[in-house]
């Protein structure tokens, strides 16, 4: 039987590939982040490369129920299609007192594709407060071309976010988003399970399109992050249509006619 899904709508989609991630708290239901907590901590097995979706996690498990939830499985489902394939998962554990702040990364070498992206799932089975570190990111990192740990070198940007959740939230992330694990500096271990997904369908209208047209998605592409500069900050928007015109079909689409303009390739001569 097919799971349920509550597919994301345009205006989510917009803010994906504006901000490079999509933050869905509290969905895990407290029985299940429960289990979880021991799941993770005995440790999930490891799965090919490649393995189909479908495959990877036996019905009935921690990680299948997890990733069955409606609006996880539909969040799952707008982002990489029906059967996205696994590439790879880890379960990262912060002991108390623990740990060094992790370089800020992306997690891929430079990466090419303006039209496609994997995507990882980030699973918190319990609260983060700010005092056991969470997961720091910088928004709106994600379409810029850098090789891993490029970044790593940079200690604080503008705008950057430190995540502090309830229990039982997921985040999605663009692979390329600049992200990094803190210190735990709390009495209490942090888990995090994470899972990244390939596509193997083309990623074009996979979400609710029906407010496709609603004035809030132009405005969610068009959001500016305070660590832009204005100039690289174009730059950022104009990378957001591109991908935005792959993922809807729609290669007409610009924000201020940016696009439009580099791409003006004439095919008449003059007699």
């Amino acid at each position: 039987m097919e799971k349920q899904q509550e597919l994301l709508t345009s205006v989510q989609m917009a803010r994906f590939v504006a901000h490079g991630s999509l933050r869905l708290d509290a969905v895990v239901p407290a029985e299940l982040n429960a289990e979880g907590l021991t799941a993770l901590t005995d440790g999930v097995p490891s799965v090919p490369y490649g393995t189909p979706l479908s495959a990877a996690y036996p019905e009935g498990s921690f990680v299948s129920r997890l990733l069955g939830l409606p609006q996880v499985a539909g969040a799952l489902h707008s982002l990489v299609g029906p059967e996205p394939s696994v590439d790879h998962h880890a379960v990262h554990v912060r002991e108390p007192h623990g740990g060094d702040a992790q370089p800020l990364h992306g997690d891929a070498i430079i990466d090419v594709r303006p039209d496609a992206f994997d995507v990882q799932l980030m699973y918190y089975p319990q609260a983060v407060t700010l005092e056991m570190g969470g997961t720091l990111s910088v928004p709106g990192s994600h379409l810029r071309r850098t090789n891993e740990s490029d970044t790593g070198r940079y200690q604080n940007l503008l705008g950057q976010h430190r995540l502090v959740c309830p229990a039982g939230t997921v985040v999605f992330l663009h692979h390329g988003v600049w992200h990094g694990g803190r210190r735990n500096d709390s009495e209490t271990a942090r888990l995090m399970f994470k899972i990244r997904f390939n596509p193997t369908v083309r990623q074009q209208r996979l979400w609710d399109t029906s407010d496709l047209h609603h004035p809030q998605v132009r405005a969610e592409l068009d959001t500016m992050f305070p660590w832009y500069e204005w100039a690289t900050g174009r730059l950022e928007r104009y990378n957001r249509v591109l991908l935005w015109r792959a993922l809807t079909g729609d290669h007409g689409f610009d924000l201020d006619h940016w696009v439009t303009r580099v791409s003006n390739r004439p095919k008449e001569t003059t007699t």
